[in-house]
């Protein structure tokens, strides 16, 4: 049995989890143990898994919980900061970290609308530490009719964006998207229902290509294929870069049609 199960099973209050939830939070919580951290919970309900976290994380940490109910602001008198708002209202995150400060883990496990979701992470995502991490979990509501999903705008799309938006940082000649998030975020895991946002500012640069200017081999670059072999050409640089120029669009077309017959997996 993994830890936060065993504390899940032995809690004060009661609380709902997926099972195969627990061996996740193990992986990905554990390396915050016993450090000073500030633990965001959105979704108390009845209070159980507040007591999970406060003992799994321990005494030096912080845990606040966010709900929308104002009974369960009763928890405070068992040392738990509780804030009472809605979690896709960006004026309540605006109000909140105005008063509680930037913040190194947040676990979502609110209303899991599409709205909900993503303005959490939106507005979350700039106001953690350094090392910190933005936790959705229950992913799969993305899927689900009672949630208006599938559809193009759903959280678990919003996600696959923000891959595309990360890797945007990696060259100068890349898109780039007009409401964007790598600044913070340097890495992104999924798990089964689980979404985890990383953030390092000091990781989120743009990328550079170096050269340690060792021996070079003057191999031929074959990665446009057998057409690439002109070896009677290897030493005149200036035909060999046009050659290269023209097998490159060459291929950029045939990637394009070749892509398009993958249209089908997309659907």
């Amino acid at each position: 049995m993994s830890e936060t199960e065993d504390l899940f099973n032995n809690s004060k209050y009661q609380s709902y989890k997926l099972k195969k939830y627990f061996k996740v939070y193990d992986e990905i919580f554990a390396p915050y143990k016993n450090k000073k951290i500030t633990f965001v919970e959105i979704g108390v309900l009845n209070g159980g898994s507040l007591f999970i976290w406060k003992k799994f994380f321990g005494e030096n940490a912080r845990i606040i919980g966010i709900d929308m109910n104002p009974d369960c602001k009763k928890f405070e008198k068992d040392g738990f900061e509780i804030f009472i708002g809605d979690q896709s209202d960006p004026i309540f995150w605006e109000n909140f970290f105005k008063e509680v400060g930037q913040i190194d883990l947040i676990l979502d496990d609110g209303g899991h609308t599409n709205k909900q979701q993503i303005i959490t992470v939106a507005c979350c995502v700039p106001n953690i530490n350094d090392g910190g991490m933005v936790v959705v979990e229950d992913t799969h509501t993305s899927y689900m009719k009672e949630f208006s999903n599938p559809q193009k705008y759903s959280f678990i799309n919003f996600s696959k964006k923000l891959i595309d938006d990360m890797n945007y940082n990696l060259y100068l000649g890349l898109n780039k998207f007009k409401y964007s998030l790598n600044k913070y975020i340097y890495s992104i895991q999924f798990f089964e229902g689980f979404a985890l946002f990383k953030i390092n500012r000091n990781l989120c640069v743009e990328n550079e290509l170096v050269d340690n200017n060792a021996e070079r081999a003057n191999h031929w670059d074959y990665r446009y294929g057998e057409e690439s072999k002109i070896t009677y050409l290897k030493k005149i640089h200036i035909i060999r870069k046009l050659i290269t120029k023209i097998i490159y669009y060459k291929n950029v077309l045939h990637n394009k049609i070749e892509t398009f017959k993958s249209k089908k997996y997309f659907k």
